[in-house]
């Protein structure tokens, strides 16, 4: 008789990943329940049906988490990413950690200082890292001026957005604009 497994996973950052593994997984003969962003439920119907999946999530760059701290740094960057790559809403950047505390449940205070206690940076400074990526995307689309990418990304002034940009990858926008435009990273190596 098979029962229902469920995993929190580590590195699982974007719908591709969800994509992946739930192919991968299939492909091997596993029956999987559910599946979304750092979690995962499949039918073990024997020791080996665990094996297998615990294999196929290792060879994926996944990784299985068991501390509940560990979880909820992992649930905090995916909503991070989420709100700053994928919803495209200003009014959500500039409430930042409003949509945090109402995304996962939990004041801002104790996710900042879980996060920090977890990770080499600070969740504000992960913040910024995915604000420059997502700068760099929105530079290298050719779509907006850099008045509506401050706007977009919840800056000030250009000028904010500038010297943010240059601390971070130690040129402005426009030397940027005119590199050959390989300092993109991927939104899962930030920092």
């Amino acid at each position: 008789m098979a029962t229902p497994k469920s995993y929190f996973l580590k590195n699982m950052i974007c719908r591709c990943c969800v994509s992946y593994l739930s192919d991968k997984l299939e492909a091997a003969g596993i029956t999987v329940l559910e599946v979304s962003l750092g979690q995962l439920s499949v039918d073990v119907k024997n020791e080996e049906t665990i094996k297998i999946t615990e294999d196929i999530i290792a060879e994926l760059g996944f990784e299985i988490i068991s501390n509940r701290d560990v979880f909820l740094v992992e649930q905090i960057k995916m909503a991070v990413i989420d709100l700053v790559h994928h919803l495209n809403n200003a009014n959500s950047i500039i409430r930042k950690s409003d949509y945090l505390v109402e995304k996962l449940g939990m004041s801002y205070p104790h996710l900042s200082k879980t996060f920090s206690q977890h990770e080499p940076i600070t969740l504000e400074k992960y913040i910024i890292l995915q604000k420059v990526e997502k700068i760099k995307e929105l530079i290298d689309s050719d779509e907006y001026s850099m008045s509506e990418i401050s706007y977009l990304m919840d800056y000030s002034s250009i000028q904010h957005l500038s010297a943010q940009f240059k601390q971070i990858t130690g040129l402005t926008p426009s030397d940027y604009k005119k590199s050959d435009r390989s300092m993109r990273k991927s939104i899962d190596e930030l920092y």
